[in-house]
């Protein structure tokens, strides 16, 4: 009498079902985790505009006379007399890209200056105005919208990607 062989495990065609299964599965959720991302990069760049903000009207209030810092680096600056920088270490140069955007402060539209160098706490000038931005490092890949905010505490957006211009012309409020 024979024995009768036992075929145990999948067949080729069970394990491109599967295949096939995953694949289509992951091409529906990629697209959704890449929006997902973009948008944590958004609330990444706009948290930064408002940390900007905050540190800039600490900086004015106790440090640069009623003036404003020009430039990340000098919100970065240590008072001479100890303390804290008026930023965190993680935007402490122009240009820095943090979450997939570069970031960047300068004087704003007709800044003048208001204290020099050595009269300021941490040997930084400050002006009467500041501008800030945040553009996506690659526009439609790491964010679609560009940010920008002023001396006035307002963030602007636009929806180009492009940078907005310290007159915040072709911006509008972020709300």
């Amino acid at each position: 009498m024979k024995k009768m062989q036992k075929n145990e495990g999948f067949t080729l065609i069970e394990l491109l079902i599967v295949v096939a299964i995953i694949g289509i599965i992951a091409a529906i959720a990629v697209p959704g985790l890449l929006r997902a991302r973009m948008s944590g990069n958004e609330a990444s760049a706009i948290g930064s505009m408002r940390a900007i903000n905050s540190s800039e009207v600490t900086y004015a209030a106790s440090c640069g006379g009623g003036g404003y810092a020009t430039s990340l680096a000098n919100l970065a600056a240590v008072p001479t007399a100890g303390g804290d920088p008026f930023i965190s270490p993680d935007l402490n140069a122009n240009g820095v890209v943090k979450s997939g955007y570069a970031i960047a402060l300068n004087p704003g539209t007709g800044a003048i200056a208001v204290l020099a160098a050595a009269s300021t706490c941490n040997n930084t000038a400050s002006q009467s105005t500041y501008h800030a931005t945040a553009t996506p490092a690659t526009p439609g890949q790491t964010g679609t919208r560009a940010f920008g905010t002023n001396n006035s505490g307002t963030i602007y957006q636009n929806f180009t990607g492009v940078v907005i211009p310290a007159t915040m012309a072709g911006a509008a409020i972020l709300q």
